[in-house]
């Protein structure tokens, strides 16, 4: 009997249909011909506790770090003893086993380290599977590999599980029991992921209360042209003085301009104008998913993953959820009229947007090249009675399908136009744009892009009809949300200053995965370190406090990077997985070495006092921001009456 092991449930029926010969199905297993087909779900195995290694550990006490496993063990989830024992009991009557996990470095570990904790010693070949398509698997079938060539994979994604386990265990217990030498009873859990997560919004926090915000000045002037009218605004030149985004300081030189600039005449002495051709947006993946749900439906990016859970495994009407992946296996275009008509069902937004698409173009979605261990979202295929959803499940479901639909729309053609003028010897400047081809857009509620501007030629006159002096306020950077944190974990890079460093969280997808960013955020709302406030996360005095006590390479997401630069190494070069240990190690030591009482007492101290403090309202105390420009901020409007 042949045994495939394939890594979640789904999968595994995708596998089994594929198989030739009839089906039958038995607890925790399909019949297909001569194979079997089993699953895991998820990690069925996870790194033993310390106390595996030494009783002694059960008890925490510092002067038993660092922990430092001499041969690792693994030991069965609670919730997976079921499913390990049937794989146990088919490992036995099998003559070889196939590997299905999936074909990424956590894949490859998943499964693998089943096989191996339960003794196997038989023929090993891997099947590798990123399309549940019928015909995608079985053509996969007809190619399987000799799982050997897998092995740097494997070490890899046990080097990343060992070296988390070395990492959270022994910093967590160091700062666990400097706490309660400081008087805080409880966990103070630290993660190599989790830690510069929370940092992020300590540090945003920090912004928006140390902000201070200053007036700036802006000239506008109403032109009238041979076509028309338009809004300008002023330029003004490096002898006035400026921030460093070029705002006035001074009102003085606005309003001297303003009261000499009424009937001025002027002419046009620069016109660009240039059509812009933008293509949809690409199929979601799930965080990218979990961004624009949040942002229209305010729906938490956990509340979007279980939603998603049920779309895909309870009502069956979209692909695995839990991927990375915004592109889709050219195989699926020639379906993709079918597919989408039945997903529309009777939903009358649907059957609208079904009623544009072009099933003739071809959109840059459908690329096997960019396709990975998982797909874009897409509907199924199943119609979808969404009267029958929950609310929140039809809004989420319209948002994965809209997505593929705008994928045989074509796209928007704009024409863009930036114009400068020059009146009384200073500098004007308006752009605007004009809608070609809205294309997809319609399908889309997007922000008011800038009106267009009357027909314009190069040279040509212009007076000033009416100008304004508008005083605003920058303002601080807006507090994270749910959307917001996600997208940052998605783009960590923007938060380092080290290229190299940026390099590598750009090609290592940022902070965490697809499947554990909203575990993430739940987590550490769970542990008491963000708190929700209305749609905003704010971090407690306990987050704020744990990141102030902790050396600033704990909350900072270059570790990261440079762990992935070595399990790259590890992975792609065949690297030995002994050096990148050793290294943590010898940081870790270090870490250790800074667990200091009086410093977590004072920061501890430090964050309740500025979660007690009495605080003012200050002008320009909300608002949009913009990451690093909090000494800047952005501009908020004073109403002022007109001269």
């Amino acid at each position: 009997m042949r045994l495939i092991i394939a890594e979640k449930p789904s999968l595994a029926r995708a596998i089994a249909e594929a198989l030739p010969g009839g089906m039958r199905r038995e607890d925790g297993a399909i019949h297909a011909g001569d194979s079997v087909v089993t699953w895991c779900l998820g990690h069925l195995l996870e790194q033993a506790p310390p106390d595996a290694y030494d009783p002694a550990f059960k008890q925490w006490r510092l002067d038993h770090l660092p922990i430092l496993p001499a041969r690792w063990l693994l030991a069965p989830r609670p919730k997976a003893r079921g499913q390990l024992a049937t794989i146990r009991k088919l490992l036995k009557q099998a003559r070889e086993v196939v590997h299905a996990g999936d074909p990424d470095r956590e894949g490859q570990l998943l499964v693998q380290e089943v096989i191996e904790y339960l003794g196997w010693k038989g023929p090993v070949t891997r099947l590798l599977v990123s399309d549940l398509n019928r015909p995608a698997v079985q053509r996969a079938l007809a190619r399987l590999e000799d799982n050997a060539r897998y092995q740097s994979l494997y070490r890899a994604a046990e080097s990343r599980s060992r070296a988390d386990w070395l990492y959270g265990i022994n910093l967590t217990r160091a700062w666990t029991l400097t706490g309660r030498q400081a008087g805080h009873d409880g966990v103070l859990s630290v993660g190599r992921v989790q830690t510069p997560v929370l940092g992020l919004v300590v540090r945003r926090d920090a912004e928006i209360r140390d902000f201070r915000p200053y007036p700036f000045h802006v000239l506008w002037a109403d032109l009238a042209v041979a076509n028309g009218r338009l809004r300008a605004w002023w330029q003004p030149g490096e002898d006035h003085r400026l921030d460093d985004q070029g705002r006035l300081l001074e009102r003085a030189p606005a309003a001297a301009l303003a009261a000499r600039l009424p009937d001025a005449e002027g002419r046009l002495v620069s016109l660009d104008s240039r059509q812009k051709r933008q293509s949809a947006p690409l199929p979601y993946s799930l965080s990218a998913l979990q961004v624009d749900a949040a942002r229209r439906f305010g729906l938490s990016a956990q509340a979007v993953l279980d939603i998603c859970q049920r779309l895909y495994e309870r009502h069956k009407l979209i692909t695995y959820p839990r991927s990375d992946c915004r592109y889709l296996p050219e195989e699926h275009l020639a379906q993709a009229r079918a597919s989408l008509t039945r997903a529309c069902g009777q939903d009358e937004t649907l059957r609208g947007w079904l009623a544009g698409a072009d099933f003739e173009l071809r959109s840059k979605a459908w690329d096997d090249r960019k396709v990975g261990a998982h797909h874009a979202l897409a509907p199924t295929g199943k119609p979808a009675e969404l009267d029958r959803l929950e609310r929140a499940e039809a809004d989420v479901f319209r948002l994965i399908a809209r997505n593929v639909l705008a994928q045989f729309y074509p796209p928007l053609v704009a024409r863009e136009v930036k114009a400068e003028f020059h009146i009384l010897d200073e500098r004007f400047r308006a752009s605007g744009q004009e809608i070609l081809q809205p294309g997809w857009k319609p399908l889309f509620t997007t922000r008011e892009e800038a009106p267009p501007l009357p027909p314009l030629s190069e040279g040509e006159g212009c007076r000033v009809a009416h100008c304004e002096v508008e005083d605003r306020e920058t303002r601080p950077p807006e507090p994270f949300t749910d959307a917001s944190l996600i997208k940052a974990m998605m783009n960590i890079a923007r938060y380092v200053d080290d290229p190299a460093v940026k390099r590598t969280l750009r090609e290592h997808d940022g902070l965490g995965t697809e499947a554990t960013r909203a575990g993430i955020i739940e987590t550490l709302i769970e542990r008491g370190y963000l708190l929700r406030r209305h749609k905003t996360l704010r971090a407690t005095r306990l987050g704020s406090g744990l990141i102030a006590s902790l050396p600033e390479a704990a909350s900072r997401p270059e570790r990261t990077a440079l762990w992935e630069q070595r399990l790259a190494a590890i992975a792609e070069q065949g690297d030995d997985p002994a050096p990148f240990l050793a290294a943590l190690v010898e940081d870790l030591r270090s870490l250790l070495g800074s667990a200091d009482t009086n410093r977590l007492r004072q920061a501890m101290a430090v964050a309740q006092g500025e979660a007690t403090a009495p605080t003012t309202k200050r002008r320009g105390a909300s608002g949009k921001g913009r990451r690093g420009r909090a000494t800047s901020g952005r501009a908020r409007r004073k109403t002022r009456p007109r001269a």
